[in-house]
């Protein structure tokens, strides 16, 4: 008997993790689909035609990349819940509007009239009831200090270039989003909570509380 049976998660239940860079989502993804039996979807980086045109100048490609990265997630939002579900998802459709275009609008690098059209036009894609939000996001979270320090010994180049205050700034940006967050229940674990990565036993508890917050919440819908 697997996890999913011990537990009794729902066969067609797709939960998505987020979280700040560093965190382990990916790791969260893996673990938890794993336990489950459930299959993956994680986000497609190097097909994005816009990615590399985005760096090199955020003011002129940063509405570009936001519709891009919506029209995607919105297909295969639209492929999980038509394959019947059982998927963990690797990082929100929600994240991108609540949090990167924002920030490039607040920044100056994406004009009021391109932030416009872009949140109409998720409101009108995603926030309707015609669209297949995930039953559970696994929001995972941890002090600065702890996702600076995971961040380091991950030891990715760009990352380790990249200056400690915007870091600090999408720490601020994403306890900010997911305070406010309400389009599907949220479940909120501690990094530090559990060890995934050196104690595969530390997944059942996770699995425990995700079919407690699974079934609480079909109950209310009820």
């Amino acid at each position: 008997m697997n996890l999913r049976e011990k537990y009794s998660i729902p066969n067609n239940a797709v939960i998505t993790i987020a979280g700040t860079v560093g965190v382990g989502k990916s790791t969260m993804t893996n673990a938890l689909a794993n336990a489950l039996n459930f299959r993956t979807s994680f986000e497609k980086v190097d097909t994005n035609p816009y990615l590399d045109k985005f760096y090199a100048d955020f003011e002129r490609w940063s509405f570009h990349l936001q519709i891009y990265f919506l029209a995607e997630r919105f297909k295969e939002q639209k492929r999980i819940f038509e394959y019947g579900g059982g998927f963990i998802q690797d990082r929100s459709i929600y994240e991108d509007t609540g949090i990167f275009a924002k920030m490039h609008y607040e920044k100056g690098t994406m004009t009021e009239v391109d932030y416009e059209t872009y949140t109409n036009l998720f409101d009108a894609m995603v926030m309707t009831p015609y669209f297949p939000h995930p039953d559970l996001l696994i929001y995972l979270e941890g002090s600065l200090d702890d996702i600076l320090s995971r961040i380091k010994e991950r030891g990715r180049p760009m990352e380790q270039q990249t200056p400690v205050a915007y870091w600090e700034e999408m720490h601020r940006r994403y306890e900010d989003w997911i305070n406010n967050f309400n389009a599907c229940p949220v479940l909120r674990l501690n990094i530090n909570d559990y060890d995934i990565m050196n104690d595969e036993g530390s997944i059942e508890p996770i699995v425990e509380r995700v079919a407690h917050f699974i079934e609480q919440t079909r109950l209310l819908k009820k």
